[in-house]
């Protein structure tokens, strides 16, 4: 999701556009997300953390999209304080925006590691190995955390953004969009988002492929590979592939066109909203589909009843012997 979200005027230019998508949408639609995604990633990455213990080198990439998932659901209350218009320090709304940026190109980076994992698991299951052990998913998932910052801190600093950091400007934006942010736009559509597409694609093709010739991989099993990818795979399109194409509009047709940015501020911000679907889904496809996070579930909710029991027990004992 995009951070700079609330500032309808362009300070620089005449150019204002009013919108009543933020007030009306918003708060309903981020309230919802946050009740159901912050503790749906809670249990999604209790679930991949016993797993990643036990050797799980998927569940290592599953971690760490849980944390970037849960950063991005917990700055949700943050939007919508921004939605309403209610005031907020310029330093907490940059950090907001950051982590907001961060989580959204983490995340695809991560759902690529989990492609390429699944693929060479499958395509590849007597090759590779080392690249399947959870100490090499643990430097990849370390790598793409650290390139994925750094490649947003050049592109920050490339515009300015990070020389205001305790400002709102990495909160607000110019309208109509400037050429500069335009080719940042650009910048981010091409490597954000079609490459990642690409990749997820094409693992997810060589992998349904792969299962359909195996004769040693039982049918349950292929499909419950297949369920999972492909679940994960068109989330992403579902929740991405609006918001990515509008930019892609805003970037060729509204720089310095005030009726460009009037005609597609509101789909903007409806696909804004829709992008947190991603972040919300995700664990919880996970947690349907694959049975080892089912079973980890099942501990949880046996772990659960038992201290319930307990404390159960230890509060009719006290009511018996106070009647006493």
């Amino acid at each position: 999701m995009e951070a700079a979200l609330l500032n309808q005027t362009n300070t620089s230019t005449s150019c204002s556009v009013e919108s009543s998508v933020e007030k009306r949408m918003y708060p309903a639609v981020y309230s919802l997300f946050f009740i159901v995604g912050f503790p749906a990633n809670c249990l999604s990455l209790y679930v991949a953390w016993m797993l990643m213990r036990n050797g799980n080198s998927m569940a290592v990439y599953l971690v760490n999209l849980s944390i970037s998932d849960l950063l991005y659901t917990i700055t949700l209350p943050v939007w919508i304080e921004l939605a309403l218009q209610k005031p907020l320090g310029g330093g907490l709304c940059s950090l907001v925006a950051v982590i907001t940026y961060n989580s959204f190109y983490v995340g695809s980076g991560l759902l690529c590691c989990i492609s390429i994992d699944r693929y060479l698991a499958v395509v590849y299951p007597l090759h590779f190995h080392w690249v399947r052990e959870v100490q090499t998913a643990a430097v990849v998932s370390i790598a793409v955390w650290t390139l994925e910052i750094a490649i947003h801190i050049i592109l920050l600093g490339h515009t300015g953004a990070l020389q205001a950091f305790s400002s709102r400007n990495l909160c607000e934006e110019h309208i109509p969009m400037t050429h500069e942010d335009a080719n940042l736009t650009l910048t981010r559509v091409t490597l954000g988002f079609l490459v990642p597409v690409f990749i997820m694609t094409f693992c997810f093709q060589q992998i349904m492929h792969s299962l359909r010739q195996s004769t040693s991989i039982l049918e349950e099993e292929r499909r419950k590979v297949g369920l999972l990818l492909f679940s994960l795979l068109l989330t992403y399109i579902v929740a991405f592939v609006p918001y990515q194409m509008v930019q892609l509009l805003r970037a060729i047709l509204e720089p310095g066109a005030c009726v460009w940015a009037a005609r597609l501020r509101d789909p903007y911000l409806v696909t804004v909203a829709t992008t947190t679907i991603n972040s919300t889904l995700d664990p919880i496809i996970y947690c349907l589909i694959s049975e080892s996070a089912q079973r980890e579930i099942w501990k949880v909710v046996e772990k659960c009843r038992g201290l319930f029991m307990v404390m159960n027990s230890t509060t009719s004992s006290s009511g018996i012997q106070s009647v006493s």
